[in-house]
């Protein structure tokens, strides 16, 4: 199945974010897709985050994960979200915290080859431990429609979906449509 990564798949305000929101419908058992699962598309994420990445400033120029890193990489992924999610529940997980500083230090331990670009597990490492340790934390939220973690950078904190143009308008879609089911013929 071949897959493009475009600007809507970069939502999230954040590398870590968008690295975590690479599971699709993450709580659907039955339509849960990693896009991870297949190793080219690490690769090609990189590439994408380079053109679309909210942090693509932030880095210099990304370049995938060597495959003996990649396991620390989804390690991290998971941490990740998982943390970030409970933060947004206002859940008090210092566990979830404990395990997302691990997963930091574990990438960051590993000797990085930096001449062709920063890593993306390195930057996505870097990313997170900005999330932790900055106010942007408390702009966090989750899509209602995808239920992908974003940063809600908006003026007054009002945003709800994480894409307007994608999430925001399915929703409207399906709400659209509901009420023009209901309403009765003349």
């Amino acid at each position: 199945m071949s897959f493009t990564w475009t600007a809507h798949r970069f939502s999230g305000g954040a590398l870590a974010l968008d690295v975590a929101n690479s599971v699709v419908m993450r709580f659907d058992a039955e339509r849960r897709t990693d896009r991870f699962d297949d190793p080219a598309a690490i690769d090609t994420f990189a590439e994408a985050a380079n053109l679309y990445g909210a942090e693509r400033n932030r880095f210099g120029t990304l370049v995938p994960a060597k495959s003996e890193r990649r396991n620390a990489f989804i390690g991290l992924r998971e941490a990740t979200d998982r943390h970030f999610r409970a933060l947004v529940r206002t859940e008090d997980r210092p566990d979830l915290l404990a395990d997302l500083l691990e997963a930091i230090a574990t990438v960051l331990r590993q000797p990085a080859d930096t001449r062709k670009g920063t890593p993306l597990d390195v930057a996505t490492a870097h990313s997170a431990l900005g999330l932790i340790a900055g106010p942007e934390r408390e702009r966090l939220k989750i899509c209602p429609n995808c239920a992908w973690l974003f940063l809600d950078r908006s003026r007054n904190r009002s945003r709800t979906w994480c894409d307007m143009a994608v999430c925001g308008n399915r929703t409207k879609a399906r709400r659209h449509y509901r009420r023009s089911r209901e309403e009765p013929k003349p």
